[in-house]
């Protein structure tokens, strides 16, 4: 307990102090400290270096972060590629920096280590190689919208220290072809057998460690079902393997030697040498090396010989954990892991062990229902949302992972130098698959991922972890167990979050990088003003915004360019849009209705209208064919132009009454939009720029800021802000929640 605490608590100082400037000065003051306590308590020293270990490689973390004058710019480095994804017609790059070369008048880049990149070329890169190439990259960053996936915490998590492309010119240059390798000649192998796609994925997945060769759809259709843990490699996985090895092992021993096989420890260290060698052949991805280390421990414990107690090796394998991998402290999957170890250890300790087949299925029927509940809080705490058919799924699921659709791929690789007899295994597991798959799709139909509201978020997931506590803690009283599960049961008439009054408008401008998209709700009126980009890569930042199946009474694209209208795609699919709304003359995938000068609609004491384009035909481009909406809540008004120019801007002023409350402003900020005139005409109080962080375009331009400050307008925006929520209400000012405040930024209104 004592090196996990110490670990632990490294860690987070690290994390404290962060930025660069702390590299040496914490590690320095721990060993000072070490010493000193190391004087008159030697055990203490040795707490004191581990922390100042972790604390060390957690500071040096930062260290290697790109340089914010390098954002954008161009830089030369021989690189060595440690993984690769395909996706279409692009590539996703894992390297690993060996040397680095920056502009001169630019900082250094020697510290540069991992990063993350984007390839469009026809190159073909193959995992162990060595580049030369030149890359474009910017700071580990992520946008920030509320109760959505927070990408930047998961680069720093995974130790990546930039993000970028590759520049086609000058071309990459291989250095030096990999060295072969196991676990990249699995993949090939397996690349070439007449095995179904989605067989293949999943193949690779829960025998190689692969997972990102599952697609959005698949990963969609396993958190729907609280199942992700059955895919990742994990404890189940590498348990499973070291167990079966060990029952083989002991076997082979009561054979040789029947009067003393009990006695023989070769079939334990057997069933570790599995494990370890399973992990590796799994990449030892964080994940793989988790259970890895898990399992040794466990294998310990139950042999019995010279071994600690469960809780003894449940703190050793968190403090070996963190020491090895001091990242893992920022993995929600280390907590689920160690919590759900945790917890078996609390509601087995002091049970005699199950026996028949009859005793295995009760125990593993109340393991399940003990910690599904347990398990749906901690997922509900840090990710927001919770399976309601998990606890009947897994129920199923794990057995036929465990007992079929693992021990049959396996058993494909142990076979796979006998042409005849090889795709025997994969036969089945493909067919099991099939079951598998077919499964999930009933339980989302009868089920699907909830996600509460954020009022109910926390009382939910506590209510949970009390019927945990009474169902699977000794001595619990029968009328607090019952009252758990009635507390739990009356979920559904909990008291609703409170409407939004009539009259009033909550608006919420997300961060979709260079792109916009805003959300207008009203009490009974949900408005999306444009959809936000897609990228070259296939991605839609909407589709991380909401879990499927929400519902949007109107859908108003200011026009056709990607920018705006590059989530359109993800709506149709994956969610309701009772009406649309586009300009005449644009393309969209989508029947419409044509936006026009003068239309105009109230909803929940909400006032709509559309100021541009003129109806009928006409010859304006894209960007000046936008749709402009003016939105009105008493003395406040909301206008969001889109892209038009400057000229059009100047006939908007005669329809506008006065000065604007918030103003969006045109084309992310762009000169060719919010003119002078229109700037003084206007004289919003607020002023949102929809734009990326590091743009190309150097959005918002300086100019146009200036103009906005000589007014005295209070700017945001979504690059620096993250995602912007405020309302309007009637006699009441306009105040703004910029997120990436909150998660700690800054604020400047």
């Amino acid at each position: 307990m004592p090196a996990a605490l110490a670990a632990l608590g490294g860690g987070l100082l690290a994390w404290c102090a962060g930025g660069q400037e702390g590299v040496w000065l914490l590690p320095m003051v721990l060993m000072v400290v070490g010493i000193i306590v190391g004087l008159w308590q030697p055990k203490g020293l040795v707490w004191l270096l581990i922390g100042g270990a972790v604390a060390f490689s957690v500071q040096q973390e930062w260290k290697h972060r790109l340089p914010a004058g390098l954002s954008g710019q161009d830089i030369e480095v021989h690189a060595r590629v440690v993984d690769v994804q395909n996706h279409h017609d692009t590539k996703r790059l894992r390297l690993t920096i060996e040397r680095c070369k920056a502009p001169a008048h630019l900082p250094h880049c020697e510290q540069l280590n991992s990063v993350r990149v984007s390839a469009y070329d026809q190159n073909a890169y193959m995992v162990g190689e060595r580049w030369q190439m030149t890359l474009r990259l910017r700071p580990p960053y992520g946008f920030i919208n509320p109760n959505t996936f927070n990408f930047e915490q998961w680069l720093w998590r995974e130790g990546i220290h930039a993000t970028g492309y590759i520049r086609s010119d000058p071309a990459p240059q291989r250095l030096s072809h990999a060295s072969p390798q196991l676990r990249q000649r699995a993949f090939d192998f397996l690349a070439q057998q007449p095995l179904e796609p989605r067989t293949q994925r999943w193949l690779a997945a829960l025998t190689l460690g692969d997972s990102e060769q599952l697609t959005q759809d698949d990963w969609a259709l396993l958190n729907a079902t609280g199942t992700t843990h059955l895919v990742v490699i994990s404890g189940l996985h590498v348990g499973l393997v070291a167990s079966f090895v060990l029952l083989l092992g002991r076997w082979a021993a009561r054979l040789m030697s029947p009067t003393n096989w009990r006695l023989r420890t070769w079939p334990w260290w057997l069933a570790g040498a599995a494990a370890v060698g399973y992990a590796a052949l799994a990449g030892l991805a964080p994940p793989a090396m988790r259970a890895m280390m898990m399992t040794l421990l466990g294998l310990w414990v139950l042999s019995g010989r010279h071994a600690p107690g469960p809780w003894q090796a449940w703190w050793l394998a968190l403090a070996l954990v963190l020491v090895v991998d001091p990242l893992a402290l920022w993995r929600p999957g280390l907590w689920l892991s160690f919590l759900a170890v945790g917890w078996l250890i609390i509601i087995w300790q002091g049970r005699a062990r199950p026996r028949g087949a009859k005793g295995w299925c009760w125990a593993l029927l109340r393991s399940q229902l003990l910690l599904a509940p347990l398990m749906a809080a901690a997922v509900l705490f840090a990710f927001g949302r919770v399976a309601p058919a998990a606890p009947l799924i897994n129920l199923l699921a794990v057995p036929w992972v465990s007992s079929v659709m693992v021990p049959t791929a396996l058993l494909g690789w142990l076979l796979s130098p006998l042409p005849g007899v090889r795709l025997v295994p994969w036969w089945v597991f493909e067919q099991a698959l099939a079951v598998f798959h077919q499964l999930l799709w009933v339980a989302v139909g009868a089920a699907p991922l909830w996600q509460p509201p954020a009022h109910l978020a926390y009382p939910l997931a506590g209510s949970l972890v009390l019927l945990s506590l009474c169902w699977g803690l000794p001595a619990v009283p029968r009328w607090l167990r019952v009252g758990a599960v009635a507390l739990v049961v009356t979920i559904p008439w909990w008291p609703k979050e409170q409407a939004i009054p009539d009259g009033q408008l909550q608006v919420t401008v997300y961060d979709v990088g260079q792109g916009q998209l805003i959300e207008l709700r009203s009490a009974n009126f949900r408005l999306l003003y444009d959809t936000g980009p897609r990228f070259r890569s296939g991605f839609m930042p909407l589709q991380s915004l909401w879990p499927p199946g929400q519902y949007v009474d109107q859908v108003m694209v200011s026009h056709a360019d990607a920018d705006h209208a590059g989530g359109v795609d993800a709506l149709l699919a994956d969610h309701r849009v009772n009406q649309w709304w586009a300009p005449e003359g644009e393309s969209l995938p989508v029947s419409s209705h044509s936006c026009e000068q003068g239309q105009r609609w109230q909803q929940d004491g909400v006032a709509y209208r559309i100021l541009w384009p003129p109806s009928g035909r006409n010859d304006l481009s894209s960007n000046d064919r936008s749709c402009v909406l003016e939105v009105r809540v008493g003395e406040h008004s909301l206008l969001i132009t889109g892209d038009v120019g400057r000229q059009v801007e100047r006939r908007l002023l005669p329809q506008l009454d006065g000065p604007v409350s918030v103003l969006v402003a045109g084309h992310h900020g762009s000169t060719t939009s919010s003119g002078v005139q229109f700037v003084r005409g206007t004289q919003p109080k607020h002023v949102v720029f929809s734009a990326g962080r590091g743009n190309a375009f150097r959005h918002p331009a300086d100019e146009v800021v200036r103009r906005f400050r000589q007014q005295q307008s209070c700017l945001w925006s979504t690059a620096h802000d993250g995602a912007l929520e405020f309302s309007l209400k009637p006699q009441q000012p306009i105040t703004f929640r910029p997120l990436r405040a909150l998660a700690g930024g800054h604020k400047r209104c």
